[in-house]
């Protein structure tokens, strides 16, 4: 089943059960998918998809921490909640052992040998990678294994 017809079926069941924290953050990934899909002019397939769960679940975090910061604990429980019903559609994270495994196959495969060859092994990686670790991670574990 593709994602973007798990997310309708879950916008179905959330507008079942009245959640309407769920439903407001499924329409919200429904609309994003739909602008992109207009803005490109073509249609998103999972990884499309994917990336624009990664970017919402992204803009979320953010929020959640600026609300966090200034003391708005009920509008950052409503971003928290959101970004639980949106991580429910993301592929499984890799554990840091994966990434690791990852890391070293891309080295092993871009031939890199320091610093200056962090975007081929970054490359290889963001293709495997999007949407099941954060990159800004990646990266620091990459420059970790290139310097040393």
């Amino acid at each position: 089943m593709s994602l973007l017809t798990q997310l309708k079926d879950a916008q179905k069941e959330s507008m079942k059960a009245k959640d309407k924290v769920r439903l407001g953050a499924i329409r919200m990934v429904l609309a994003e998918i739909k602008q992109r899909e207009i803005d490109n002019k073509t249609t998103l397939d999972d990884a499309g998809i994917t990336s624009v769960l990664v970017k919402l679940v992204k803009q979320r975090r953010d929020s959640y921490t600026q609300y966090k910061d200034a003391g708005r604990d009920d509008l950052a429980e409503i971003e928290a909640n959101e970004i639980e019903a949106l991580e429910a559609f993301l592929p499984q994270p890799l554990t840091e052992e994966e990434i690791l495994a990852l890391i070293d196959a891309a080295i092993a495969e871009s031939g890199a040998a320091g610093m200056q060859d962090m975007g081929k092994v970054m490359g290889l990686i963001k293709a495997k990678a999007e949407g099941k670790a954060d990159l800004g991670k990646v990266s620091g574990l990459i420059k970790q294994r290139l310097s040393a």
